[in-house]
């Protein structure tokens, strides 16, 4: 205390200053030693190698290693670096951490999605995007053309919300485009068109090739006066056909007439022309002979 007091006060404000420099200097470089500035390394490329071979690299070149995450990829073998912070060949701090994203061991699950009434590529897409992958394709008898009508997993239906890994193959059994049951074929000629194809659509029937008249304009309310297959065939016998199959039709203005047999005359099939009347001076000779 006497030597501070008995000294003039600048003395004591210009070693307060000093002392307050040196304890500066000692920290800037205590700091420097502790964080190792000024020291840089480059950062090794580790991308597609295992965890193990990464992390002996990095931990060699002075870093430690922190795994980040870890993904699913099923093209990557299971811990394996898929990205690595910072990237190769930056220049950074020593012993700075690098954090790696590798691939997963196990697949992840997930829950099945519904599939069934999807169009093939539809469904397709939407595996794909689950990260599931698309197994064998069947057909089966249905109307509805390459729509999912099954999914399987390992052979037996899976139903939706069902946990799956990713990764899995999925098969689908899909519509051939025709019914597996047959039925007579129904007659339409006489209907105008709109009314045909509701009709025909209610049976999975797909109205095929459409041949107008020249002076059809309105094909809505156009007469259907031949149809192919027709409801018969040529010994008289029903025609069948399946859900899926087409009919051609062909229209016109006027809704066809029919016979009494129900053909409709306009398709060729007119009534066979009435016998002619016979003549009196005939009856008259017939009743000759006969009283003879």
């Amino acid at each position: 205390m006497k030597i501070i007091t008995h000294r003039p006060l600048w003395v004591n404000i210009l070693a307060g200053i000093l002392l307050t420099f040196a304890i500066f200097f000692l920290f800037l470089s205590s700091l420097k030693c502790l964080t190792g500035h000024g020291k840089a390394a480059t950062v090794p490329s580790v991308t597609g190698k295992t965890f193990e071979e990464a992390k002996a690299i990095l931990k060699k070149a002075g870093f430690k290693v922190d795994i980040q995450d870890s993904i699913y990829i099923d093209t990557a073998r299971p811990l394996t670096v898929m990205k690595q912070i910072p990237e190769a060949d930056e220049v950074v701090k020593s012993n700075r951490t690098v954090f790696l994203l590798i691939s997963r061991v196990i697949p992840p699950e997930m829950e099945m999605p519904n599939l069934v009434g999807y169009s093939f590529r539809n469904a397709e897409m939407v595996l794909k995007g689950l990260d599931l992958k698309v197994g064998d394709t069947t057909f089966k008898p249905d109307f509805a053309t390459n729509a999912v009508l099954e999914q399987l997993y390992n052979g037996k239906q899976i139903a939706p919300g069902t946990k799956i890994r990713k990764g899995s193959e999925i098969s689908l059994v899909l519509g051939d485009g025709v019914g597996n049951k047959d039925f007579v074929v129904p007659d339409i000629t006489g209907m105008n068109f709109c009314e045909a194809k509701e009709m025909l659509e209610g049976h999975g029937i797909l109205i095929g090739a459409v041949v107008s008249e020249p002076d059809v304009e309105d094909t809505c309310s156009a007469y259907i006066y031949k149809q192919n297959p027709e409801r018969f065939d040529d010994e008289k016998r029903y025609n069948r056909i399946r859900s899926g199959q087409t009919m051609d039709v062909w229209l016109q203005n006027d809704k066809p007439a029919r016979d009494s047999t129900g053909k409709n005359r306009d398709e060729g099939d007119k009534p066979k022309p009435k016998p002619k009347p016979k003549k009196p001076e005939d009856e008259g000779d017939k009743d000759n002979g006969y009283n003879k």
